[in-house]
């Protein structure tokens, strides 16, 4: 059925106020409804169901579990703690199959990529701000991260 058939049919269905139409030539199937479905005249209640029997809500996930926070966290005079300046989630490298950013025990300078923070589909690199060295990385690789939630202890240099 080409194109210039179904405007044609438009047409009709339009001059003649046809609710609905179907239509089947050969392997070709059209259905057309035109205006607007009726609501049901009678609708019938829900009822909801008691608060005693409601799933509870798992509560959030204890700060131990979900990782240290910036006030649980010791760092030392001579560190610098890295801390997530988004809500996303956590990347080391750039992609799957290349390497880490940067590794414990890796030199860092000011503007070196720790790594990347994605949020809503948008990849954020994350800059170092001191020069040093990495003691720790504190988040697994495609974990999701806080606002706030320490990612590197860096050594100062």
């Amino acid at each position: 059925m080409e194109l210039k058939e179904i405007r044609e049919l438009l047409k009709l269905i339009k001059r003649y106020k046809i609710q609905d139409f179907s239509l089947k030539k050969g392997d070709n199937k059209v259905r057309i409804r035109m205006g607007h479905l009726e609501a049901p005249s009678e609708y019938a209640p829900v009822k909801a169901a008691p608060i005693s029997e409601l799933t509870p809500v798992p509560a959030a996930p204890a700060p131990s579990e979900a990782g240290p926070t910036e006030s649980q966290l010791t760092v030392g005079e001579n560190q610098f703690l890295v801390t997530s300046p988004i809500v996303g989630t956590f990347y080391r490298a750039p992609s799957p199959e290349s390497p880490s950013f940067v590794d414990v025990g890796g030199a860092v300078s000011k503007g070196t990529v720790l790594c990347i923070v994605e949020a809503m589909k948008i990849m954020n690199e994350i800059e170092c701000e001191v020069n040093g060295k990495i003691s720790a990385i504190l988040v697994e690789n495609a974990q999701p991260i806080e606002y706030g939630e320490p990612l590197f202890i860096i050594d100062l240099a």
